[in-house]
C-alpha cells in the first residue's frame, strides 16, 4: 500500500470507526444536484429531539458532480471560508482553466473523504463532514482570459447604497471560492489546500473566515441565530417551492448556456455595531426587526413561519410591525416578489482598541439574477431599514457561479473550453 493510500484511508476511517453511524454518511443523489446523507428518524445515530448524533456529522458527505453545485441548497455547515483570488500577471485562459481542472479535482477528492496526493495531514481521522467547495467568476476574470463576450449581464455591477463603507481590497476579485463544512479542521484543510493548488496562476485577493452553529448543538434542527441573536433566515425561499429553480437558479437555453444551472453569489461583509444594539431593550430590538427575539414568529403573532400580517394595526391605531421593521421591507411582497436564498456565516475577528468588536455576518444570497434579487431589496432598505443603524456594510463582491460540473468535467469548462 502506498503512503497516499495510507493518507485516504486515514482520511476515512472515521466512516468504518462510527459503527451504525457510518451507514448514514453515505453519498446519495438529489434531483436538485447536490445529495447529502442523513441519519433516519428511528436509527440508532439519531439523538435527543430527533437531531442528529455528533458522531454522524464527520460521515455526511456531499456530491461534488451534478446539476448544481454544492454549497448553495446545502444545509448550513458550522464552519465557513470565502475567498477571492487574482489571477496572476501573465495568466490568461489556459491557465485558468488549467487551475479550474486542479480545483475541481481536489475538491471533488476531498468531499468524498479522502486526501489528496501529497496531504498536509490537518484533516487525517476526520469523515468529509459535510464539506463543499462552491467556485465562482468575478467581473473582472472575463477581461483577463479574454472572455468578455461571454461575460453575462447578472455580472454588471451592483448599484453604490448610501450606507457603503466598502473596502475595495476585501472586494470583488477575479475567482471566488466558498469552503463550508461541518468540521473546522476539514475547512481548513480545504482552504489549504485550495491555495497550494494555486500555484503560480493565482494570488489571494481576500480571505474571510465564518461560523455557525455547531451541528448537534440544538436538541432540534432550528433556523440559526445571527450575533445579534436574532433567528436569521425564516423567509428564505425553499426547494420545495413551485418557482424555487426560477428564483434562485439559471434557466438552460439561455444566451449563456454555460451558466445554465448555475446562480450569482452577492457577498457582502456586514459589520455589526453590536455595543448599539445590545444597549436597546428588549422590544425595541423586536421592532426594528418585526418579529419576536425569542422563537423569531411575527410581532403580529404565530410561530417562526406564520406569514407576516403587514396591516394589523395596535390599539394606538399603527402598525404592529413598524413601517421601517427590516422584515417588512425586506419581504418579498413588498418588492415585487423579488427573492433570494440567504446563506450567510458570522464572523468574528477580534476587538479592536476602542474595546469594540470587528463582528457581523458574512452575507451570502444566491439569485438567478441579482439585478432582480438583490438590488431591488438592498435599494429599498438602503432607504428606510431601521436596522441601517446598527450594522456597516464594508466589503462586496458579485460572482457567477457556473453549474454543477458533469462527470469528467471541471467547473467552469463550459465557458473556458467553448
Amino acid at each position: 500500500m502506498t503512503d497516499s493510500d495510507n493518507l485516504q484511508l486515514s482520511r476515512r476511517r472515521l466512516l468504518g470507526t462510527v459503527g451504525a453511524a457510518g451507514a448514514a454518511g453515505l453519498v446519495v443523489g438529489a434531483a436538485g444536484g447536490a445529495g447529502i446523507a442523513a441519519a433516519l428518524p428511528g436509527d440508532d445515530t439519531v439523538g435527543a429531539g430527533g437531531a442528529p448524533a455528533l458522531t454522524t456529522v464527520g460521515s455526511t458527505a456531499v456530491m461534488f458532480h451534478g446539476k448544481h453545485q454544492a454549497g448553495i441548497t446545502t444545509p448550513l455547515q458550522s464552519r465557513g471560508h470565502l475567498v477571492a483570488f487574482d489571477l496572476a500577471p501573465g495568466s490568461g485562459r489556459k491557465e485558468a482553466a488549467a487551475l479550474l481542472r486542479r480545483w475541481s479535482a481536489t475538491a471533488n477528492v476531498l468531499m468524498s473523504g479522502k486526501a489528496p496526493a501529497q496531504d498536509t495531514g490537518v484533516a487525517l481521522d476526520a469523515g468529509p463532514s459535510s464539506l463543499t467547495v462552491t467556485f465562482g467568476f468575478g467581473r473582472t476574470f472575463f477581461d483577463r482570459t479574454g472572455l468578455t463576450s461571454r461575460r453575462p449581464a447578472g455580472l454588471d455591477p451592483l448599484p453604490a447604497f448610501s450606507a457603503d463603507a466598502l473596502d475595495p481590497r476585501r472586494s470583488e476579485g477575479d475567482l471566488w471560492v466558498q469552503i463550508g463544512a461541518d468540521d473546522a479542521l476539514v475547512a481548513f484543510h480545504a482552504l489549504r489546500a485550495l491555495q497550494k493548488d494555486a500555484g503560480d496562476a493565482a494570488r489571494v485577493r481576500w480571505q474571510m473566515n465564518g461560523f455557525n452553529r455547531s451541528a448537534g448543538a440544538t436538541a432540534k434542527p432550528m433556523t440559526a441565530r445571527n450575533l445579534m441573536g436574532q433567528v436569521d433566515g425564516t423567509g428564505n425561499p425553499k426547494p420545495s417551492d413551485p418557482d424555487f429553480d426560477r428564483r434562485i437558479f439559471v434557466p438552460a437555453g439561455g444566451a449563456q448556456e454555460w451558466m445554465a444551472g448555475g446562480s450569482y453569489a452577492v457577498v457582502r461583509r456586514i459589520r455589526m455595531l453590536l455595543d448599539d444594539w445590545e444597549k436597546l431593550p428588549l422590544d425595541r430590538q423586536e421592532k426594528v426587526i418585526g418579529r419576536r427575539k425569542s422563537d423569531g414568529a411575527p410581532l403580529t403573532g404565530g410561530t417562526e413561519t406564520t406569514e407576516l400580517d403587514l396591516d394589523k394595526r395596535g390599539p394606538d391605531g399603527k402598525t404592529v410591525i413598524p413601517d421601517n421593521a427590516h422584515s417588512r421591507i425586506s419581504a418579498p411582497e413588498q418588492n415585487g416578489g423579488a427573492a433570494m436564498l440567504r446563506r450567510p456565516f458570522s464572523f468574528h475577528d477580534g476587538i479592536g482598541a476602542d474595546g469594540t468588536p470587528d463582528a457581523g455576518l458574512l452575507f451570502v444570497c444566491w439569485q438567478a439574477d441579482p439585478l432582480r434579487g438583490f438590488v431591488p431589496v438592498q435599494r429599498k432598505l438602503d432607504r428606510g431599514d431601521a436596522l441601517s443603524a446598527f450594522i456597516r456594510h464594508e466589503a462586496s463582491g458579485l460572482f457567477a457561479v457556473p453549474g454543477g460540473p458533469a462527470e469528467g468535467e471541471y467547473v467552469g469548462q463550459r465557458l473556458l473550453e467553448a
